[in-house]
């Protein structure tokens, strides 16, 4: 008995030593799996934009609440899970791994690296779903972006914090302005994310190829879902690439953030809420795909120095249909951003490119994203080339014109002429201004119009070597003086010998 008492006061002790902890989980069951979206019974506390974990080791994003069932998108592959799965509610929600280590990464919408190297050491994790900051914590856009694309600086200039829509059917430029934009941005002190939504994963190699080849790749961060991957990373592409640019505005730096294109991400989402069972509205896209797009640009913007004074600059592309600016997302998005470039086929087909449609094309910021330089030779040129445009247009059905008439259409030909710019080869501040300069002020009027690209060439190898100091002085004062104006005078009548 003695002996049996003993072995009951151990037990007893060791119980009492041991702290009991209850431990609750919400747990669901897997109803239904269709391309990357499960829809689940249970979980009732669950919330909206929560992760949830399969029994398989995959997780998932809640994006539908309804009465019945929980909606979710299945982060990575799918396959794995099969009807009938648990799946455990974890409380967190979706973050993308963010630090310095990111530039010159390519990696998908959740933070893993798909360029072969080593895993991202993240400094910290941020949201990828974020509530914009509120106009008291922003400041005017005032600082220019520059592109590099002379038809863009001088006619729709864009600022840092601004949203500039880039929109044009199929294969008329709109990524190669976004990527010379990036190609730019060297010696500009602005941070890019390039953000591929639905495109070929060879297209996406050789943009990586060309960013690494000019040099722009280290000071850049590539985010891709390929056409080969599903709608839900599709879907999640910009918000990651805009998740990344909002840790470097924070950190008081400038970033501008490319979305290639949105239209694929507004088919990505369609897919996902179509297999929802979301009720279908115009086009079968469902009634939020305005809200889709307005969160995630409004998160561009220039934060005032309590808050840093970084910026996020945004170019959205979308691509419209036979030039049909007037289709659903095309209006969506023209509502939402700060302006637009838009691309014409004809132009690109005749030669003008960038095809950039002056008419249809602006920027709300305007002259305000533009240096003193800029402004003083490219004050009237958008309106020149409009009316340039359209009295072209006329002068078809009209054989006598007046000499002034003539002298206009002569000039805004020119124009036109040196607006015409190479693919991948962004010029300076510097080059841009005495380029325009010496077509604004009628230097080449009687140029023959097949001579002005041989022109501008020979003019930008002079000044590089014997009028190198005066492109540095219009680099660095960014406005043009009057002995600039004189010396620059020279130079080109020189040239036009």
């Amino acid at each position: 008995m003695k002996v049996l008492d003993e072995y009951l006061k151990t037990i007893e002790k060791e119980l009492n030593q041991t702290k009991r902890e209850v431990k609750t989980e919400e747990i669901g069951f897997v109803n239904e799996v269709h391309d990357g979206v499960t829809l689940l019974s249970g979980l009732q506390n669950v919330t909206y934009g929560e992760i949830i974990e399969f029994q398989s080791g995959s997780r998932g994003l809640v994006i539908d609440l309804t009465e019945e069932s929980v909606g979710a998108i299945i982060l990575g592959d799918y396959l794995n899970i099969r009807e009938g799965d648990t799946a455990k509610a974890t409380g967190m929600t979706l973050s993308v791994p963010v630090s310095g280590d990111l530039l010159g990464r390519v990696i998908d919408p959740i933070g893993q690296p798909v360029d072969g190297k080593n895993k991202i050491k993240p400094e910290k994790f941020n949201p990828i779903e974020k509530i914009a900051p509120g106009v008291v914590f922003r400041k005017p856009v005032v600082v220019p972006v520059q592109t590099g694309i002379k038809a863009i600086d001088a006619l729709v200039p864009i600022g840092r914090g601004q949203r500039e829509l880039i929109i044009g059917d199929r294969g008329t430029g709109k990524t190669t302005i976004a990527l010379d934009t990036i190609l730019n941005q060297k010696n500009e002190n602005l941070i890019c994310i390039y953000c591929a939504i639905g495109q070929k994963r060879s297209k996406v190699a050789s943009t990586v190829e060309l960013l690494r080849k000019s040099g722009a790749l280290e000071y850049t961060v590539v985010v891709t879902a390929s056409a080969s991957d599903s709608a839900t990373l599709q879907y999640l592409a910009p918000y990651a690439a805009s998740a990344i640019g909002e840790y470097f505005m924070e950190k008081g730096k400038d970033a501008l953030v490319v979305y290639d294109d949105l239209t694929k991400h507004a088919w990505a989402y369609r897919q996902i809420s179509l297999v929802l069972r979301r009720p279908a509205g115009r086009e079968a896209y469902p009634g939020d795909i305005f809200y889709l797009h307005s969160r995630l640009l409004e998160r561009a913007c220039r934060l005032n120095e309590e808050m840093g004074g970084g910026s996020l600059t945004a170019l959205p592309i979308i691509e419209t249909l036979e030039g049909d600016l007037s289709a659903y997302i095309p209006t969506n998005v023209i509502s939402i951003t700060d302006g637009q470039i838009s691309l014409e086929t004809d132009l690109f087909n005749a030669g003008v490119r960038p095809a950039i449609n002056v008419g249809l094309s602006v920027s709300r910021v305007g002259a305000n994203a533009q240096t003193k330089a800029m402004k003083q030779v490219a004050g009237k040129l958008k309106l020149d080339l409009a009316q340039y445009r359209d009295m072209a247009a006329f002068s078809q059905f009209e054989s006598d014109l007046d000499e002034q008439t003539k002298n206009f259409l002569n000039r805004g030909a020119r124009m036109t002429q040196i607006l015409k710019q190479k693919k991948n080869h962004p010029y300076s501040l510097a080059q841009e201004v005495v380029v325009i300069w010496a077509a604004s002020n009628g230097y080449l009027d009687k140029l023959a119009l097949d001579k002005v690209e041989e022109f501008e060439n020979k003019l930008l190898d002079n000044l590089k070597t014997s009028g190198k100091p005066l492109l540095d002085r219009i680099q660095k004062n960014k406005k043009l003086e009057e002995k600039d104006e004189q010396e620059l005078k020279k130079i080109v009548l020189d040239n036009l010998e």
